[in-house]
């Protein structure tokens, strides 16, 4: 059993790498960079939060998303800067991991989350594209009806495949079934070695040389912060989404402070920067990668492939990669939000398709932020209409007001409304023990209106308030009671 677990992981991880190779190879040329730049941050990136992460079965590398962020920094400042933002956007990450702010993934509402993982199965799919294009033309005649060929068969093979075995990662047979094929009939298909050649020597240790000002921190901090908060977003988004599918719990902040390290390491031996892939964590899972041991033997085959089986690694198809991650993207996209696009409140439909969208248009740094942003708007235009009082005339003559419901700083219009000082009689009681005080603004709500009775003449007495609450009212000087 345990030698089957075993091997069942490390097949996996096998599989793995295959995929990671042409997309950091890809990440590379889009920032400008030496493919082999983009290979050993793969390497570094997989193969440490493999083993000291948070959260086994999740696939990291050098990803596309911080590759467009460092675009302009390489092409105005050069490698050696980008070197040095590595290495810092390492160190924030590991920061934010100590500080122990990674359960802040669970603010994440689970519309954002739908809309994340929809957006990148396209950006999955349409970055699949590129590959159909040679020397910047499209593909035509016998080259593109090779291609288009040899993609629909590795398709047709790790869908059939499961329904005769699962002993094996279908993606695996696709992969070495469709490049041996190539390979026998001498097929005119494009291969990993027309992208870019792979072999190379082992990564060597190399502080960033950079002067040492602060016109170097004014270049540098920008980017690594952007960089940093664009790897944390998707690490854990794609954390959140591998415990869903895994139905297991991992360590958010472990996870956050092994990524920070990896980073830091990749850099200072010449790699890119790099964070959770969506694609190839969906591979590693669904090939039945469970454990540490499967993201392990991924980042390490990285490593043997750029030492010794670079002829063999160059001679794969392009297209048996392509339609494996076309797949991957089929898998990723979350059908199911479409069927309940009409069934859900018409805010989180909306949440969805928007940050789909931005995801898409722009990158998941920018769509998760504003698809929180629009969640906590939403959450609190909701919430602020949800505020009401009962209102009892005592026979003494008092009138008691007992509101019910939060309030906070956009229920607060509507609160002052539920009052009316200049039709009330001379004593008026406030009633808070079924009114909840979210913030500094409900706070100064009750002292303002203190003093909205004051001004016409009469008294408001405040009952059932908490004790820090009372103090506050105290200090603004409004009369409270128990």
């Amino acid at each position: 059993m345990w030698s089957s677990n075993l091997s069942k992981n490390a097949l996996a991880g096998l599989t793995t790498s295959f995929a990671l190779v042409p997309e950091c190879i890809a990440f590379a040329l889009v920032a400008h960079l030496n493919p082999l730049t983009g290979l050993y941050g793969a390497f570094f990136i997989c193969t440490l939060t493999a083993i000291f992460g948070g959260r086994p079965g999740m696939i990291s590398g050098a990803a596309g998303s911080m590759a467009v962020v460092i675009v302009a920094l390489v092409a105005q400042h050069g490698l050696q800067y980008f070197l040095a933002t590595v290495v810092l956007s390492g160190l924030i990450m590991l920061l934010f991991g100590v500080l122990r702010m990674g359960k802040l993934v669970s603010m994440v509402p689970h519309p954002v989350m739908l809309g994340f993982v929809n957006g990148l199965a396209i950006v999955i799919a349409w970055s699949q594209l590129q590959h159909f294009r040679a020397d910047g033309q499209w593909l035509r005649g016998d080259s593109l009806a090779w291609m288009c060929a040899l993609v629909a068969l590795t398709m047709l093979i790790v869908y059939l495949l499961p329904r005769l075995t699962k002993s094996v990662p279908p993606a695996l047979v696709a992969i070495v079934g469709v490049g041996l094929l190539s390979e026998g009939l001498h097929l005119p298909a494009r291969t990993l070695g027309d992208m870019a050649q792979i072999a190379g020597g082992l990564p060597v240790f190399h502080v960033p040389e950079l002067p040492m000002t602060m016109e170097t921190v004014r270049i540098v901090l920008p980017y690594a912060l952007l960089m940093a908060v664009v790897g944390l977003l998707e690490t854990l988004l794609t954390f959140n989404l591998t415990d869903e599918i895994t139905e297991t719990r991992g360590l958010p902040n472990r996870e956050c402070v092994a990524l920070g390290a990896a980073n830091v390491t990749s850099g200072l031996f010449g790699g890119m920067g790099g964070c959770a892939m969506i694609g190839q964590t969906m591979i590693n899972l669904s090939s039945g990668g469970r454990t540490r041991v499967s993201g392990a033997v991924s980042g390490i085959m990285i490593l043997l492939f750029i030492l010794f089986l670079w002829p063999l690694i160059e001679r794969i198809p392009v297209a048996a990669l392509v339609g494996v991650m076309f797949v991957v993207a089929q898998q990723t996209f979350a059908w199911g939000s479409l069927r309940v696009l009409g069934k859900v409140p018409r805010h989180d439909a909306l949440l969805i398709v928007v940050v789909t969208c931005i995801t898409v248009a722009t990158d998941l740094a920018v769509a998760v932020l504003c698809g929180i942003v629009i969640a906590a708007l939403g959450f609190a235009w909701r919430h602020a209409r949800e505020i009401r009082t009962d209102v009892v005339d005592g026979a003494d003559g008092v009138k008691h007001y007992a509101p019910h419901g939060t309030l906070f700083f956009a229920s607060i219009a509507h609160f002052n409304d539920l009052f009316d000082p200049q039709g009330d009689p001379q004593r008026v009681v406030l009633d808070c023990r079924y009114l909840r005080l979210a913030d500094h603004s409900a706070v100064v709500a009750v002292a303002t209106l203190h003093e909205r009775y004051a001004k016409a003449g009469k008294a408001l007495e405040v009952q059932h308030l908490s004790q820090r609450c009372e103090l506050l009212l105290q200090r603004a000087g409004v009369a409270v009671t128990a």
